[in-house]
């Protein structure tokens, strides 16, 4: 039993740490069609932890959770952005990152943090997955870095659904699943936003002909000054 333990807490450990690898990747992504195919990716690999505790855990109703995630989050959202990635005419955007080395260097810090922040709550847990909890906090704040330094508001969508990716992983391996309601309540919200997010970007470009936050933030000060 001991030894199921441990490979089940180095499986979930390695799962954590792809999540978290990808939240790096993301951050450092120019091209808004790989940002979105890292966030699919992102949402496999959730799907795959939620299904590993599932089975270890004996679980059922987190079989329903891990299916609803890889199909809103590693196919259908994904699909859904890409269309409209295509239908805006995006699929050749360069999201430029400025000073690139300076904000992996960010990003790295933020990890650092992370895992001070969480020393208390791992000493204190007796799961064999409470290292996760920290992996979990860096990759929401490495999606919060995501949304400040990118300036497509795809880019912008993509860290928002990213942050909660880190929630949901956490409360998955951390508390061994939340209730069935509360999953599919927020599998839903994620796919109502994501639909509202993509009226928000329709109405943008027919506004500005552009998905620059940058414009929106120039149109702003222009306003003001007139």
């Amino acid at each position: 039993m001991d030894t199921l333990n441990s490979l089940y807490g180095q499986a979930v450990f390695l799962l954590a740490a792809l999540v978290l690898f990808t939240s790096f990747v993301m951050l450092a992504q120019s091209r808004v069609t790989a940002l979105v195919n890292l966030f699919a990716l992102q949402g496999i690999l959730l799907a795959a932890t939620t299904a590993l505790v599932a089975i270890v855990q004996n679980s059922p109703h987190l079989i329903i959770s891990a299916t609803l995630t890889l199909g809103l989050k590693g196919i259908l959202i994904p699909l859904l952005l890409h269309w409209l990635i295509l239908r805006m005419g995006l699929h050749r955007t360069i999201d430029e990152v400025k000073r690139p080395l300076q904000l992996l260097l960010g990003a790295a810090s933020l990890v650092v943090f992370s895992y001070y922040v969480t020393l208390p709550v791992v000493e204190l847990s007796e799961l064999e997955t409470r290292n996760i909890i920290a992996a979990s906090a860096a990759s929401l704040l490495l999606g919060m870095l995501l949304m400040i330094s990118h300036r497509q508001a795809i880019s912008h969508v993509v860290g928002f659904m990213a942050m909660e990716n880190a929630l949901f992983f956490s409360a998955v391996v951390s508390t061994y699943g939340m209730p069935l309601v509360v999953e599919l309540g927020v599998a839903f919200d994620v796919m109502v936003a994501a639909v509202i997010f993509g009226v928000f970007f329709f109405q943008i470009r027919e506004s500005i002909d552009s998905l620059d936050v940058d414009r929106l933030s120039r149109l702003t000060e222009t306003e003001e000054n007139e």
